[in-house]
């Protein structure tokens, strides 16, 4: 049928007026889904590691490690000065709160969404064929009433832990083996069917393309506990069909570097288990005295990481590290602590700022050591000493339109 010219205006003007209306009802309802959501997409994710060890974890914390009922509180608060201006104990502003209580998580939700924190990573833990630290995200997180204000993620802490690392008072000198991280395929089974129906399955729980992050501390240790690099393979290619079986795309597994520069072996390892996204849980050593210089040194680091592999690489701020409560043989040359600053702070986190706008075809997802690891020596929880200092060093650097220094 031959349509004249004339006849094509109404029907041009139908099909114009019929794709606005249609553009106008997507808009509303696009708009309506941002209001309605609890926790929009966001220009960047900041996620903050939490170690949750100020709790009194039954029966393990208490029977085994920490006695006093507060978990790791008793060795933080005896922390001492090893010379002159080392600033311990560490003592929290808040008071020794424990994490496990959904009133304190409350509070840390609201400070950390305040500060453009948006993100908590927890440490999880599976010794003797069990769960350890659990109840911090169980009992404290995903019980708090504002925990839809963030998203969140679980990486599995599968490091070995000797007698006196955790509780160097209780233990002395006994450095023999208190938990051995490798797992057999009977629980690790148990532990891929616990993460996915506790939470993988909460509406909060943080994806990259639909796919629910797992990460994982030590591959080293992922790849002892099935003897080779291809039976650990075999182990994350059933992890990723357990979870597509419940209704999700497919598993991002994100790996932690340790410390050091690349090599053939380890990008070879990354390439065979078919790893999706690498990070830092921090900089690592080894751990000079002036901050300054460790996190020049990790800026420099992160960058042969990310040339060299072949997957997303996702940059790490550390606030600092003193580790000196775990270890009574420590002094000055062991810690961070000249320039270690909410000001220096600042400056490298705008550093893996800048890395992430350089990276436009990845989620611009930040890691920063870390929330609460007093022990350590790196937390963003507000102290008697800087206050809200490192949150604000956050808020100011990722609400700003602009870059703070120039290159």
């Amino acid at each position: 049928m031959e349509v004249k010219k004339n006849d094509c205006m109404p029907l041009l003007t139908v099909v114009v007026t019929a794709v606005c209306l249609l553009l106008v009802v997507m808009s509303c309802s696009h708009s309506n889904a941002k209001v309605n959501q609890n926790m929009p997409e966001q220009d960047y994710y900041v996620a903050a590691y939490i170690w949750p060890s100020c709790h009194n974890d039954i029966p393990k914390g208490n029977e085994i490690l920490w006695p006093e009922g507060i978990g790791e509180w008793e060795v933080i608060q005896k922390g001492n000065p090893r010379f002159e201006g080392h600033y311990q104990p560490k003592v929290p502003l808040w008071g020794y709160e424990l994490d496990d209580d959904p009133a304190v998580m409350e509070k840390w939700i609201d400070a950390a969404t305040d500060h453009g924190v948006n993100v908590f990573i927890f440490d999880w833990y599976w010794y003797d064929e069990g769960p350890f630290l659990e109840s911090s995200l169980n009992n404290g997180f995903l019980k708090a009433r504002n925990n839809d204000k963030m998203k969140f993620y679980v990486m599995w802490a599968n490091h070995d832990v000797k007698r006196n690392y955790w509780n160097v008072h209780r233990y002395k000198d006994d450095t023999s083996l208190l938990w051995d991280a490798a797992v057999d395929w009977e629980n690790f089974r148990i532990i891929v069917d616990r993460i996915i129906n506790q939470y993988f399955k909460r509406p909060n729980y943080f994806k990259i393309n639909g796919e629910p992050v797992f990460s994982i501390f030590g591959m080293h240790k992922l790849i002892e506990s099935f003897g080779t690099v291809e039976e650990a393979r075999k182990a994350l290619d059933y992890f990723r069909e357990e979870t597509k079986k419940a209704g999700f795309p497919g598993l991002h597994v994100q790996s932690i570097i340790g410390g050091g520069d690349p090599n053939q072996q380890m990008l070879d390892n990354i390439h065979k288990l078919g790893l999706n996204s690498m990070t830092h849980y921090n900089w690592g050593g080894p751990h000079p005295e002036d901050y300054i210089q460790w996190g020049t040194r990790s800026m420099e680091r992160m960058y042969k990481w990310s040339e060299a592999l072949q997957i997303p690489y996702f940059p790490n701020a550390s606030i600092g590290w003193d580790d000196s409560p775990r270890f009574p043989h420590k002094g000055p040359k062991d810690i961070v602590h000249y320039n270690n600053t909410p000001q220096s702070f600042a400056t490298f986190l705008q550093r893996a700022k800048e890395y992430a706008d350089k990276h436009p075809r990845q989620p611009k997802l930040i890691t920063i050591f870390s929330w609460n690891e007093w022990v350590e020596g790196g937390y963003l929880l507000p102290d008697m000493k800087y206050g809200f200092g490192y949150l604000e060093a956050v808020k100011e650097v990722m609400d700003s339109k602009y870059d703070r220094y120039e290159k």
